[in-house]
Parts: structure tokens; C-alpha cells; sequence
């Protein structure tokens, strides 16, 4: 076996690290996505007795839009295990609560009841913004594109392009927005 072969090899089976920037993503479409990465579905050698899935980084995770109106309709369900011990939490609750909660389950139920769940979201590093500890920065070595485009806001634009930018129509000066 040549020296590039085996570089090729240990390519392949080596735990590789990606960042995933969750800013205006719904988790949901999400989870389909970071689900492939920790499984290790994207690799050629993927088998479903092999765990060859790699470390994911989801980074801003408390700037998910959730769609429609399930900020205010979603609920997630827990149980203490007791007699009476059930309650249920909405998601803007949860979201206020933990940032990175809804995202996470949004991954832990996109994947298989297997027993290998619970292991592979281990791999799973979830952070509320973009702030990353300098050991696991250090690992990070590819970049998971986000199905969604993230909108520019007018604030964050220069005003120039601002007062550039094709208007329909001007409104009359004497006109007040209420």
C-alpha cells in the first residue's frame, strides 16, 4: 500500500470535526441534516453496524426560526417517572430556558431508537452563540452548508446601499407610519 493510499484510508475512518451555523435555520430541517454528519452517512464507507460518524459544532443555536406559528403551539413533553411527575413545555418556554434545547432534540428524534443514539449524540456540541472553547476551535476542519439563506437586515447594511436600493415607491412626507 502506497503512502498516499494510506493517507486516503485514515482519511476515511478518522472522526473529522464540522461547524454548523444554526443562525435563521429551522432545527428541524436541521437535525435531517446534522443527523447524516453524526451517523457518518456522508462517508463511502458508511455501514449501519459501523460507527464511523464524525463531531459536529452547532453553533448559534439560539437564532433558530421555527416555522409558522410553532414558537407558540409546539410542546414538548417530559416525565419525572413519579405519579403525577408529567408536564409539558411550549417551545419559546424551552427555548428561554435552554437556547440549545430545542435543536438538540430536534437531532435526538431525526435519528434512529437505536441503542447507539444516546453515544452518538455525544458527538454533538451544541453552543448558544458563536463562542467556541479554543480545545474543541482547534478540531474544527470543514463547514456544513445551511439549506437556508440567511436574509441581510437593513440595520447591518451600510446606508449607502440602503439609499441606493430600488424603491416601488416613496412615501409622501407627510405621510405617518403608525
Amino acid at each position: 500500500m502506497s503512502a498516499t493510499q494510506r493517507v486516503q484510508q485514515w482519511a476515511t475512518f478518522a472522526r473529522t470535526w464540522h461547524v454548523f451555523d444554526c443562525t435563521w435555520q429551522n432545527p428541524f430541517e436541521s437535525a435531517q441534516l446534522l443527523r447524516k454528519y453524526l451517523l457518518g452517512l456522508h462517508k463511502p464507507i458508511y455501514h449501519p453496524m459501523n460507527e464511523s460518524g464524525d463531531h459536529v459544532v452547532a453553533i448559534n443555536t439560539k437564532e433558530i426560526a421555527l416555522p409558522g406559528e410553532e414558537w407558540r403551539k409546539r410542546v414538548y413533553f417530559h416525565h419525572t417517572g413519579y405519579p403525577g411527575g408529567a408536564s409539558w413545555t411550549l417551545a419559546w418556554e424551552l427555548h428561554e430556558k435552554d437556547p440549545t434545547m430545542i435543536v438538540k432534540k430536534a437531532v435526538y428524534t431525526a435519528m434512529r431508537g437505536n441503542l447507539q443514539r444516546r453515544h452518538t449524540m455525544q458527538r454533538l456540541h451544541l453552543f448558544k452563540d458563536g463562542n467556541i472553547p479554543k480545545d474543541i476551535l482547534e478540531n474544527i476542519s470543514n463547514q456544513i452548508p445551511s439549506p437556508r439563506k440567511v436574509p441581510e437586515r437593513l440595520d447591518k447594511m451600510d446606508p449607502e446601499t440602503v439609499r441606493t436600493f430600488p424603491k416601488i415607491m416613496d412615501w409622501p412626507n407627510s405621510y405617518i407610519l403608525k
